[in-house]
């Protein structure tokens, strides 16, 4: 028996309520990273934020809806990006619906350019001390997911 079979047999925490914690948990996060200024949208974005201060990216939101799944490079950006996070110790969720996330985050910025909303970094607030216990759940379900194989777990954001 391999280890992936052996983590393969463990149940899974309750289902639905983990799972729907876990995007409400996504929700609160976004909302109060975005307040205090520590969001930053886009895959290029973010790539060039990994580049310079790896150390400073608390979480990384995956996102795509069903017609972004056949864009390549899209894809390709998905890998690097999840590659670098996993190098780094950097937690990471996918979200299928760019539509709710953009109602989260605004769907454009202030200069009213449109969002590029498929990645998303938390970083650390400047604020010493600052834990926010959203953060803290999420890096729960996703410890959670890696123990049961899951190491890119799907959230669902709430309506």
């Amino acid at each position: 028996m391999t280890l992936e079979e052996i983590h393969g047999q463990e149940a899974m925490p309750a289902g639905h309520d983990w799972m729907q914690g876990a995007g409400h948990a996504l929700h609160e996060l976004l909302v109060s990273a975005q307040r205090r200024g520590c969001l930053t949208a886009g895959v290029y974005e973010s790539a060039k934020l990994m580049n310079v201060d790896p150390d400073n990216v608390a979480f990384c939101v995956l996102a795509a809806d069903e017609e972004d799944e056949g864009d390549i490079a899209l894809q390709i950006h998905f890998t690097l990006i999840q590659a670098f996070c996993c190098e780094n110790d950097i937690d990471i969720v996918r979200v299928n619906d760019v539509s709710k996330l953009a109602a989260v985050v605004g769907s454009s910025e202030e200069s009213g350019e449109p969002r590029d909303l498929h990645c998303i970094l938390i970083t650390n607030s400047n604020e010493d001390g600052w834990k926010d216990p959203a953060l803290e759940k999420l890096n729960s379900f996703c410890e959670e997911s890696r123990n049961v194989n899951d190491w890119v777990p799907t959230v669902t954001l709430p309506e």
